[in-house]
């Protein structure tokens, strides 16, 4: 079964690769076509300058990708996980001591491999093509920020999973999967006031008169927010964005400092408009509730599988602790899920059409809403030819060249 498993595992990767080969390689026929709609926005400099962004980007995934693999392939395949298992079991005999070291260790581990990579991309890619603003001090800054929050986090998380699991054992995965979903929401609530301050400076929108016609788009949308911010993200990034965060009467809107600079108040509005869609749409309740389902799904399936014994020979162990079936079991569950990747992005483009549809309808200037797409594209040097099959199977969202014609054609399908 263990050969079977990686060769599973292989034939994955397999696809995957193949998938950015065959994305790569369309980009680079397609890659010097201006599209209909984008002439006059995008010159061929820029779809040049983009191809190349682009191009790096995915050479460094890939490289990162293969490095992933690799050492997944030595922890799982190769008995290191047995190793490290039996060193974590050497270390405590609690079974909540041990399970929170068991995965505090992995994701300091994790955390210190990763940082090649992004350092890689943040000082040679981003600022080779003018997008990074951030020194070494703020990066290390924030590493160290986030890594201590994610720790915390992590360590209570973990902490009372495996209280729960020593307090019910046959019942153990409802009391976890609630236990989660309180954590969720409570996070998604302190978020704003608690977290992302440690790592923004946010201050009231100071473009004149654009939080009054905030205020205005929303009202006529029947959305109230507690507070319209603009956040200091120009420290760090060039890259624009726009978000909601929060939920209930927490919940605001926060813009890029960058992007307030790029687009003007139609555009702006046009962008705040689309995400407001997602809230009237209730597609953030309804992606909730189907993760939370699947959480639930998922927590119920490893307890009938923590009990069968073949689990750890599975990849050639004889034994393994509770953690390190999890670790298996995680494994198993990325192997499941592949196949149902191209599902949910489709779920989410379907979801970003009817907020694009929203917002068409709600500003009653679709053009807006195109041209500030168009900018975005153009300023973020986002890829305006992605192979069609890797669309399908990996875009969250559909491709900006498909939006911005259903947008002009008035079209915008649900």
């Amino acid at each position: 079964m263990k050969i079977t498993l990686f060769l599973i595992y292989v034939l994955q990767l397999a696809i995957s690769y193949f998938l950015r080969f065959i994305n790569l390689r369309y980009l680079k026929m397609h890659g010097s076509e201006v599209p209909e709609n984008f002439a006059g926005a995008i010159d061929p400099d820029t779809l040049s300058k983009t191809s190349a962004y682009t191009l790096d980007l995915s050479r460094a995934g890939l490289v990162e990708a293969v490095f992933g693999s690799v050492i997944l392939i030595a922890f799982l395949f190769c008995g290191l996980l047995g190793m490290y298992d039996g060193w974590v079991s050497s270390l405590s005999d609690s079974f909540i001591v041990g399970g929170v070291l068991f995965f505090l260790v992995l994701f300091l581990v994790q955390t210190l491999l990763d940082i090649p990579f992004s350092l890689y991309q943040t000082f040679h890619i981003e600022n080779r093509y003018g997008f990074n603003t951030m020194t070494g001090k703020l990066w290390v800054a924030d590493l160290v920020k986030s890594t201590a929050i994610s720790l915390v986090l992590l360590a209570l998380m973990t902490g009372g999973a495996f209280y729960l699991v020593r307090f019910s054992p046959d019942w153990w995965w409802l009391w976890v999967w609630g236990f989660f979903a309180l954590v969720t929401l409570f996070l998604m609530y302190i978020s704003p006031y608690v977290i992302e301050p440690l790592f923004f400076k946010f201050k009231p929108v100071s473009k004149e008169g654009l939080e009054e016609d905030i205020r205005g788009l929303l009202s006529k949308a029947g959305l109230e927010v507690s507070r319209v911010m603009e956040v200091d993200a120009s420290r760090r990034s060039r890259h624009s964005n726009a978000y909601f965060t929060g939920i209930g009467r927490v919940k605001r809107i926060v813009l890029f400092d960058t992007l307030l600079e790029q687009m003007d108040n139609r555009e702006a509005l046009a962008i705040l408009a689309h995400e407001a869609g997602h809230w009237k749409k209730h597609h953030i309740v309804k992606r909730l509730i189907l993760t939370e389902v699947g959480s639930l799904a998922v927590l119920f399936a490893a307890f009938q599988l923590l009990q069968w014994g073949g689990l750890p020979g599975l990849i050639g162990l004889e034994q393994a602790s509770f953690p390190a079936k999890l670790v298996i079991l995680g494994f198993l569950g990325s192997l499941i899920s592949f196949p149902l990747t191209p599902l949910g992005s489709w779920l989410s483009r379907r979801h970003e059409w009817q907020a694009d549809r929203f917002a068409a309808e709600l500003s009653g200037t679709p053009d807006a809403l195109a041209s500030a797409l168009i900018k975005l594209t153009r300023e973020n040097l986002s890829n305006l030819h992605p192979h069609p099959l890797y669309a399908r199977i990996y875009y969250s969202h559909p491709p900006v060249v498909e939006r911005v014609a259903r947008l002009l054609e008035g079209n915008q399908g649900s």
